[in-house]
């Protein structure tokens, strides 16, 4: 008797390490075989200067893009008033770390826009994210607006929640309804949060998508899945500034 107890004992551990195994590898392994990451950063500025700053970073962010890729730059317009929503790419967290130290030794990007633009700012904040494994960034059509969803899921990450979160993003991604730009996992920040960026013509061709996917089954069903997994969530709407390579 003791034998056969020992060896249920065993599979019931084998079975243990193979689901831990299994969630590691879905939850990091994937978002962490590429050392490429997205840097979400959001400015918080004082009412009486918004326009003097997106002026002066409109003039001057050629000084920062000589030295990392700039994937977007929004002014916030719902959801958060005199708001500047910025992305950055980077290959590593070394690529990071010395682009922040020539940025600190340059002289022109430090006298000609650190020095005007900080005073004009509330505040500074900034989050680590990675592409989720089965989505690549897909550029918009044409010009219009975007709107930035984020999702506070509950813990345990995407080998818990990720399929039911892929079908409902999918669903609301179907033909006709929204354009999908990316869907983005945090890692450094507030954890378990999912951001997704889609696109539209106007905010007025998404409230018409909106109005529509409420009724159809198929997303209703979908989004009805995911969020049993889901804590909060909230939204902006923003628009391309002149000088944002996602337009």
């Amino acid at each position: 008797m003791l034998p056969i107890r020992n060896a249920l004992k065993q599979l019931v551990i084998n079975n243990l390490a193979k689901n831990l195994q299994l969630r590691a590898s879905i939850s990091t392994g994937p978002q962490q075989k590429h050392g490429t990451f997205y840097e979400f950063r959001t400015y918080r500025i004082k009412p009486e200067h918004s326009a003097s700053f997106f002026k002066l970073t409109h003039e001057k962010i050629h000084l920062r893009t000589a030295h990392s890729e700039l994937l977007g730059y929004w002014s916030v317009e719902y959801g958060g008033l005199n708001q500047a929503f910025h992305i950055w790419k980077y290959d590593s967290y070394a690529q990071r770390a010395g682009v922040r130290t020539a940025l600190a030794k340059d002289p022109q990007w430090m006298e000609e826009y650190i020095s005007k633009a900080m005073p004009m700012l509330t505040s500074q904040d900034n989050e680590v994210t990675y592409l989720v494994p089965w989505c690549k960034i897909k550029g918009p059509p044409n010009k219009g607006v975007y709107e930035l969803t984020t999702f506070l899921m509950k813990p345990g990450g995407p080998a818990v929640w990720g399929a039911a979160f892929q079908a409902a993003v999918g669903a609301h991604a179907g033909p006709g309804y929204a354009h999908l730009v990316g869907v983005f996992h945090s890692e450094f920040g507030l954890l378990n949060q999912v951001h997704v960026l889609w696109w539209f013509e106007s905010p007025d061709q998404r409230a018409a998508i909106r109005q529509k996917a409420h009724g159809d089954a198929r997303v209703v069903a979908a989004v009805r899945e995911s969020v049993t997994y889901l804590d909060s969530q909230s939204n902006k709407l923003m628009f391309p500034t002149p000088f944002s390579p996602l337009q």
